[in-house]
Formats: C-alpha cells, structure tokens, sequence
C-alpha cells in the first residue's frame, strides 16, 4: 500500500498556519503548520500552471479507482483516527468522565438583589420541589418546568422545596415581574448533575473506557448534525465559523483543561462527517463522482460537467 501512496505527486500539510518544518520525498512535500487542526493535501492535478504532463501516471486523477478512494478518504480516516487518539490519551492520562445524574434541580448563582436572593435562596441548592410538583426524577427537562412555574407566578408565592446539605427546607419565593408579564427570581438553574473521572486499572480497560466514550462522542455529533439539518432555519444562525471555535477552546482551557480532550476529539469527529457529506466541494463530493465513475464501469463523467458540479459547491460554500 505505501508504493502506491507514495508515487503520487503533491503536498501533504498537518495543520494550517506557517511552516514549522518541511521536506520532500518522492515527489511529495510534507510540512507540519504551527496550528495542529485539520490539515490539507494538494495535487498538481488541480494546478493550471504545473508543467506535469496531463497523462502523467503519478497524477491522482490517472490512478485506479481504489487509489482514488484510499486518497481522497485519507483526510476523513485521520480525523477519525486523530479523535479517538485523543480519546485514549485522555482515559490514559486523566480518566473517564463519568456523569451522574440526581433528583431535583441545582441553583449554582443567585444574584444580589433579585427575588431568590430577598427570600432565602443560596447557590447550591438543590430544589426538589415547586408548589405541589415534586421533582422526584433526573434529568434536563425539570428545569424547564421549573421556570415555567417561575414564569407562570408574577407577585405569586411558589413554594419551593429546597434540599440544602443533610437538611431539607421550604421556601416561599415571589417572583418579580418581567416587562412582557412572565414572572422571573433571579437565579441560574442547571440539572443536579456531578461529574467524575474513573480511572482504568489495566490496559484493557484502557480500550474498554476509550471504545465507550469514543463511541458516545460520535453518537452526540451525528445526532447534533441530523438535528441541525432537520431544523437547519432554527440552527443557522448558531453554526460557528474557524475564529469562533479557536474562542470557544480557549474558554474551555481557562474553565477545565481537561475539558479540551473532548472538544479536540468532537472538532475532529466533526470534521470528519463533514467532510464525507456528498457536497460538492467537499472530500465526499469527489468521492459522491468516483463512485458514479465506478457504477459507469470506469466511464467518467464529461470534465466540464464535473467542473460545473464541483464549482457550484464552492459558490454555494462562500
């Protein structure tokens, strides 16, 4: 296999930014960027000026249809690779995360002043129940009914009963007004959850924890694309570009070092379904025309319309 990729003509780059070092090697040049996100990998075939004759044997678009594929999937197999690198070297190293969910649901701020703040609400407690609603069971969806009792009960008393360290407490709370009507107390609500790590006794728990969570990863970024494309009006307007990401991971290193393992690893699992969608412009685009190549038994579409296919991808793309 390595004859093969290694008779291609071209650049391979691992990250993006200035050149950190670089050399050539049959025909290839490899150079590693200062930034380590993603990377790019570059033919003449796509080069009007190159003076590589078109029929060129070592050209990418005159090898076998499997080269082709093996190449042109080189980019997505390495995200994929990459992510679940990150993935073992953090159950290696720090653990695995591990989440555990509780009854009730946690006041981790109150502010001065506000509604919460004047009837006794603390951050840290936990509300276990409002009014006659007891919050018996777990997860996300018990702070949403909790706010909309809040939102419900302007200059209305909402009994809450609060869980605060071994001893359980009721609470009479009047929430403010808003200007559009709905009530509000002044506090940041979040699922009782706590966090911890678990750390793996043998080298086979190693790839245990790391297969799970790798896996669980995936599944969270597939879910998160299907949700965005199926209601893409609504999510639009929350897809990041390259600037904010680099924002968001410096707000994770300050808040949890820790927690840049799995952003990495979603970056890169993110990059890779990307990447694979049949779009023009995209590595799936190319591979969408190789496929239709090998379903014609080897027959390639007319140049100028892969060309017009290919260009329309990045007109739709800036």
């Amino acid at each position: 296999m390595m004859p093969i990729l290694m008779s291609f003509l071209g650049t391979f780059m691992v990250g993006f930014g200035p050149i950190l070092a670089k050399f050539n090697s049959n025909n290839v040049e490899y150079s590693i960027r200062a930034f380590p996100l993603g990377g790019f990998v570059g033919f003449p075939d796509n080069d009007p000026d190159s003076d590589i004759p078109v029929d060129d044997e070592n050209l990418l678009k005159n090898r076998p249809i499997f080269d082709r594929v093996l190449v042109i999937s080189a980019g997505v197999i390495a995200n994929i690779v990459f992510a679940y690198v990150i993935v073992f070297a953090q159950v290696l190293f720090v653990g695995l995360p591990v989440q555990e969910s509780f009854p009730g649901v946690l006041v981790p701020d109150v502010r001065p002043f506000s509604a919460a703040s004047r009837d006794g609400v603390l951050p840290g407690d936990v509300i276990l129940g409002v009014n006659d609603i007891e919050l018996s069971k777990t997860g996300p969806s018990l702070v949403s009914e909790v706010v909309d009792v809040i939102r419900k009960s302007p200059k209305k008393s909402v009994v809450f009963k609060i869980g605060r360290g071994e001893e359980n407490v009721k609470i009479d709370v009047t929430p403010d007004e808003n200007t559009d009507g709905t009530g509000r107390i002044g506090v940041q609500l979040s699922p009782n959850m706590k966090f911890s790590k678990v750390r793996p006794k043998n080298l086979s728990e190693v790839f245990s924890y790391s297969g799970r969570e790798f896996w669980g990863l995936t599944y969270n970024v597939l879910d998160s694309l299907k949700q965005t494309f199926m209601n893409f009006s609504q999510t639009a307007s929350k897809v990041s570009g390259p600037v904010a990401i680099i924002a968001v991971g410096a707000e994770v290193a300050k808040s949890n070092a820790d927690g840049l393992y799995q952003f990495a690893a979603v970056l890169n699992l993110n990059l890779a379904v990307i990447n694979i969608l049949p779009l023009p412009a995209l590595d799936g685009g190319s591979l969408a025309l190789i496929l239709i190549e090998a379903a014609r038994g080897g027959r390639k579409l007319p140049f100028e319309l892969e060309q017009r296919i290919m260009s329309s991808g990045i007109m739709l793309a800036s």
